[in-house]
């Protein structure tokens, strides 16, 4: 069969589905995604095919918000109506249609903020899954309906107040069932499965560095912001402060856009980088700094790791609040954090056992979850239109 990936641009929406669009070729099956230019080239520098879509000119808006301060949680929830519906899924509809017409996939996924390609799978009678790229949010639909069931008339599909369409086969969740929010039910179509991290660089043999396997052994702490925030200001600075003369070891990746040189001189317990995926590092740490984003929440969950996060916009507060609530992480304000703040939060998660112990906890529940296996078998069910049998969670 042929599945037709449609995302986001930003990594964090796109590296989940990875996974899933490979183990889909492993099993014979033809895969594409649809997306902005930009995306398609980091696409297709890991050999996905990618139809081209829409354009980048909105990224501008999205880099200042990632290069500013943290934004407040109903900023954050109006990104969905604004960006996401009016701005992205309106500029895409029709080029996702043009794609779906001429290369005639048997199905189609879609990533949670992603909504052209429900809309265009509706209008061709296409069947569809969603998969959760980040918080489960549903009080979100009651914003995006209005806006959503505008692009459905303007394809001559009828309204559809609940927004049924989003979930109607099957919502692939990478989450393990006692991480959502209890006061959030899934739909009855939602299937959980394990999480696959996509971390490493194209081209890369997804090995540690040498240097990982040579560091001291005493507590080792991983700090990322991220693909998107990890300009956002202050935020490193208060960490390597924070955390210089601990005795511990301290990797922080800064991203692709930052030279670690203009960190200065680190103690020899520090090192700066670019980049190290998560997925090689975190077995040989004791905690995440970390601002809260889905996919490094789920990674450092993987590996039995606590955290300390310090949550800057997205759903990140909401994936922050959780992991406190499951006493995974500690959780320090993004907004002017204080070398103090940090430091404090670090000490008491790596001083608290039970920190660990609840995320090895939610280790073994998410190792015991279906793979991917059985994601690609519910799709190649869901293509050949037999009834889905879906655990309720």
């Amino acid at each position: 069969m042929r599945v037709l990936f449609t995302t986001q641009a930003g990594a964090g929406h796109w590296r989940p589905l990875a996974p899933l669009a490979k183990a889909l070729e492993t099993a014979g099956h033809e895969i594409a995604f649809a997306t902005t230019p930009v995306a398609c080239a980091a696409l297709t520098a890991y050999g996905f095919p990618c139809f081209p879509v829409g354009a980048d000119d909105w990224l501008v808006k999205g880099q200042s918000r990632a290069e500013g301060t943290p934004v407040e949680p109903v900023q954050a929830a109006t990104v969905w109506v604004e960006v996401f519906v009016k701005v992205r899924a309106t500029a895409t509809l029709s080029d996702v249609l043009t794609v779906c017409r001429g290369w005639q996939p048997d199905l189609l996924v879609h990533e949670l903020t992603e909504f052209a390609g429900c809309v265009a799978a509706e209008r061709l009678g296409l069947p569809h899954a969603t998969f959760q790229v980040g918080a489960w949010h549903p009080d979100l639909h009651r914003l995006v309906a209005p806006a959503l069931n505008r692009l459905r008339a303007g394809v001559d599909l009828p309204p559809d107040p609940e927004l049924a369409m989003l979930y109607r086969h099957l919502l692939l969740t990478p989450v393990p069932p006692s991480f959502q929010f209890p006061d959030r039910p899934l739909p009855a179509t939602a299937q959980a499965i394990r999480y696959v991290p996509f971390d490493h660089e194209p081209g890369d043999d997804e090995r540690a560095p040498t240097w990982v396997d040579d560091l001291p052994p005493r507590p080792t702490v991983y700090a990322t912001l991220g693909t998107a925030y990890n300009r956002t200001p202050g935020i490193f600075a208060a960490i390597l402060d924070a955390l210089g003369d601990e005795p511990l070891n301290l990797v922080v990746a800064v991203g692709p856009h930052q030279d670690p040189a203009d960190f200065g001189t680190q103690p020899a317990h520090i090192r700066v980088e670019r980049y190290v995926p998560q997925s090689v590092v975190f077995p040989r740490c004791d905690l995440a700094i970390m601002h809260g984003g889905f996919g490094s929440v789920l990674t450092a969950l993987g590996h039995g790791l606590p955290m300390v996060l310090l949550p800057i916009a997205a759903d990140q507060p909401d994936n922050a609040r959780r992991c406190a609530e499951l006493g995974v992480a500690e959780v320090v304000s993004a907004i002017a954090p204080t070398p103090k703040a940090i430091r404090a939060a670090a000490r008491a998660v790596l001083r608290e056992a039970n920190c660990r112990w609840n995320a090895m906890r939610l280790q073994d529940e998410i190792q015991v979850l279906p793979g991917l296996e059985h994601a690609v078998r519910m799709l190649e069910l869901l293509a050949a239109g037999k009834r889905l049998d879906v655990p309720t969670l």
